[in-house]
C-alpha cells in the first residue's frame, strides 16, 4: 500500500487498547515480514479495514460525488424559458 499522506500520517490523538499475547505475537510477526513497525502495521490494516466499512455503507460512490460537486460549480446559463417562468406573477402569496 502507498504512504499515507502528510495530514494522515500527523499523529494528534491515542488510541490506547490491550491484545492478548498471542495477537501481540500475530501482529509484531506480520509487521516484521511487511517490513513495518507494529504501530504502522496496525494502522494501514485499520485504516483500510474502516474505508471497506465506510465505502459499503455509502450511498453514492466517491466519484461520482465528487464528478456531482463539480459540476455544481459549473457556471450556468440562463435558460430564457425559466427566466420568464420567474418574473410572472404570484399565484399563491405568502403572508
Amino acid at each position: 500500500m502507498a504512504a499515507k499522506p502528510p495530514a494522515e500520517r500527523r499523529t494528534e490523538r491515542r488510541l490506547n487498547f490491550l491484545v492478548s499475547p498471542s495477537l501481540d505475537d500475530r501482529l509484531r510477526m506480520a509487521a516484521a515480514m511487511s517490513h513495518q513497525t507494529v504501530t504502522d502495521f496496525v494502522l494501514q490494516a485499520a485504516a483500510a479495514h474502516a474505508d471497506e466499512v465506510l465505502m459499503a455503507r455509502t450511498a453514492v460512490p466517491a466519484d461520482y460525488f465528487d464528478e456531482l460537486l463539480a459540476a455544481l460549480d459549473v457556471p450556468v446559463e440562463p435558460i430564457p424559458e425559466l427566466t420568464r417562468a420567474a418574473a410572472k406573477p404570484r399565484r399563491f402569496v405568502d403572508r
